[in-house]
C-alpha cells in the first residue's frame, strides 16, 4: 500500500476511535493492524485490503454486556465502507473487501472467514485474547462491567462451567485458552501458542498466591 494512503487512513482512525474503552482504544487498533502486517509478511494477502480493515474493525464498539453487543462489526463495517468512498485515491473496487474483512473479524461469534485477508484479520485481532495484553484487556473489561475477579469458591473452574460476566478469570477458560485453536494462519498460531503458555503461568502463580505461598 501507498505510504501516503497509509498514513492518512492511521490519522483518520486516531480522529475516530474512541478511548473510552481502553480494551478496544487506538493502541489495541494499533497493535491488530502491527499483528496483521507481520502476519501478511509471511502467509500473503492484499495489504490494501488488511490495512484499512485493521484500522477500522473496531470503529463502533458496544460493552461486552451490551444488549447491541453483536452489531459491533456491522456498524463498523458500514462506517468504514463510508470512510473509504469518501478517499478519492482509495481502489473503489476493495472497499467491499474490507468490509467483508470487518464483518467477519471477531472469532468470537464462530464466524469462519472466506478470504485470506479475512483469516488474517481475524487472527491478528484474535492475538489479543493471548499473552500479556490478554490479561491486561480482560481486567480492564472487568472494571468497566463491574465484573469481579474470581469466585471466591472456585477460582479456576474446577467444579463449575465458566461464567465470563460474572468473572475476570472465567475469561481465560472461555476464550482465552480457545485462541489457539481458533486461528487460521500457521504464523498465528504459532505466536498463539507461545502466549498462551504464559496465561498458564499466570494462573500457576495466581493459585499460590491465593494459597498464601
Amino acid at each position: 500500500m501507498n505510504s501516503a494512503i497509509k498514513e492518512k487512513l492511521i490519522e483518520i482512525a486516531k480522529e475516530r476511535i474512541s478511548n473510552d474503552d481502553i480494551s478496544h482504544d487506538l493502541e489495541h487498533t494499533l497493535r491488530v493492524l502491527s499483528n496483521a502486517e507481520n502476519i501478511s509478511k509471511i502467509e500473503g494477502g492484499d495489504l490494501e485490503v488488511i490495512i484499512p480493515a485493521a484500522l477500522f474493525h473496531d470503529l463502533i464498539v458496544y460493552p461486552k454486556n451490551h444488549k447491541d453487543r453483536y452489531k459491533s462489526q456491522e456498524e463498523s463495517a458500514e462506517q468504514a465502507g463510508l470512510i473509504l468512498k469518501s478517499l478519492k485515491e482509495f481502489p473503489e473496487e476493495k472497499i467491499e473487501k474490507v468490509k467483508i474483512c470487518i464483518l467477519q473479524c471477531s472469532f468470537s461469534k464462530g464466524i469462519m472467514p472466506e478470504m485470506l485477508e479475512s483469516k488474517i484479520l481475524q487472527d491478528a485481532d484474535g492475538l489479543e485474547a493471548t499473552g500479556a495484553i490478554s490479561i491486561m484487556r480482560t481486567f480492564a473489561s472487568s472494571s468497566q462491567m463491574k465484573r469481579i475477579f474470581y469466585d471466591p469458591k472456585d477460582p479456576f473452574c474446577k467444579t463449575r462451567e465458566p461464567s465470563p460476566f460474572e468473572y475476570g478469570i472465567d475469561v481465560f477458560y472461555s476464550i482465552l485458552f480457545k485462541a489457539t485453536d481458533k486461528m487460521h494462519t500457521k504464523t498465528a498460531k504459532e505466536i498463539s501458542i507461545r502466549r498462551t503458555k504464559f496465561l498458564v503461568s499466570f494462573l500457576d502463580e495466581l493459585k499460590l498466591e491465593l494459597e498464601g505461598k
